[in-house]
């Protein structure tokens, strides 16, 4: 499988081919906007990387508020069987075997500074910004779900059905591939994401979110004072989501 998608000739096929099938993925809807979301007059830069960093402690098991807003925020609504319904952030429970503490804690794309799904995607429309956040063009994506068994956090969905009602800032399509942006059409506007807001809101204060690269944001900060794990540090991803308690 990874021969065929490293041939030059197989990958400008695949680019020629999504580029007229990406017309017919989502009528009406601009998918491109979603890669240029970032205002002309305010070029993304590799001097910011956008992360969060979510306390388990604070999380609790009852609470999915997060996942709530993500929902809300890009539409995901429509009806559908739930073992083919689009999770861009989705509530784990962990129990540790010596200890019997258990965890509840929500896992979203982590934003690899090496994402391995960009690495395997033959069209190029997995990629990362400059600023680390990681996206799905869904213009040239053509549905071959090589990032979903590339992805080890299983953070990525399959859209199976046609979609209904979708959010102008937030197109997806019907055979493409979809995951968490981290609200990218908010951050641009100097926002947080729509999950993080709306756990600071229920009280919890278990999200926050910031740029990683500036030693004075409230992120930077709190990571210098306190231990955070990145999750399958052994795959060597420099994710951009940490968590604090685990």
């Amino acid at each position: 499988m990874n021969e065929e998608t490293t041939t030059p000739n197989r990958r400008d096929f695949l680019k020629n081919a999504a580029a007229l099938a990406g017309i017919t993925v989502a009528p009406g809807i601009l998918l491109y906007s979603v890669s240029q979301a970032k205002p002309a007059d305010q070029s993304v830069t590799s001097e910011q990387r956008w992360g969060m960093l979510i306390d388990v402690t604070q999380c609790t098991s009852g609470c999915d508020e997060c996942v709530k807003a993500c929902t809300v925020e890009h539409g995901l609504t429509e009806a559908t069987r739930p073992e083919i319904a689009a999770h861009w952030i989705r509530k784990v429970g962990l129990r540790d075997k010596q200890t019997g503490q258990e965890y509840s804690l929500p896992v979203l794309c982590q934003h690899c500074e090496h994402p391995p799904c960009a690495d395997v995607c033959p069209t190029g429309a997995s990629f990362k910004r400059a600023d680390g956040i990681v996206l799905v063009d869904k213009h040239i994506c053509i549905g071959c779900r090589y990032c979903m068994m590339a992805c080890p956090y299983k953070a990525r969905s399959f859209i199976h059905e046609t979609l209904e009602n979708q959010k102008p800032y937030s197109p997806r399509g019907k055979g493409t591939v979809e995951s968490c942006n981290f609200c990218v059409h908010r951050v641009d506007k100097g926002k947080n994401p729509a999950c993080v807001e709306a756990c600071q809101q229920a009280g919890h204060e278990a999200m926050i979110f910031g740029d990683l690269n500036d030693p004075y944001s409230k992120i930077s900060e709190k990571l210098k004072i306190v231990k955070s794990t990145a999750l399958r540090a052994d795959m060597r991803l420099n994710p951009g989501v940490r968590y604090q308690g685990l």
